[in-house]
């Protein structure tokens, strides 16, 4: 192929750079439309189902964005998104007007989400800097023609 040396493989395609860049974006993007969707709709439902649903929903973006882009970033860009957004919405207007109430049910979707966001993003921090090391070991190891 042109412009690749003679022997190495050529790149993956949809592997360049800007595919990535948009990917990551989608992921902060995701966070912030299940932010977003969220505010206005944790207390439908009986009692405080919907809000533990909710943030339940922000705990497996963030384990599978980590998952599906191989990296801590793909974990921690929807937490970052539903936090941006759900701290923006819960703060109180200049007329006092609130989106978040101080209900069980705004309390398990601000804070459950909260703790789920961010046990999201760790989990995709640990699963991908103490297994990548790992499997780079691993693929250091095996002879060149199976990799």
């Amino acid at each position: 192929m042109r412009g690749t040396p003679a022997g190495d493989e050529p790149p993956a395609r949809g592997a360049g750079p800007w595919v990535k860049a948009f990917a990551y974006l989608a992921l902060f993007l995701l966070g912030i439309v299940e932010g977003l969707i969220g505010t206005f709709h944790y207390s439908n439902g009986p009692g405080v189902l919907v809000a533990i649903c909710f943030a339940v929903a922000i705990l497996i973006t963030c384990v599978l964005g980590a998952q599906g882009m191989r990296s801590a970033a793909g974990g921690v860009l929807p937490a970052a998104g539903w936090f941006v957004t759900t701290i923006v919405l819960s703060t109180t207007s200049s007329g006092g007007s609130v989106i978040i109430t101080n209900t069980p049910a705004g309390k398990w979707f601000l804070f459950g989400g909260a703790v789920c966001a961010a046990a999201g993003a760790v989990i995709g921090f640990v699963l991908w800097s103490v297994i990548n090391p790992a499997r780079r070991a691993r693929q250091s190891a095996r002879p060149p023609g199976d990799r």
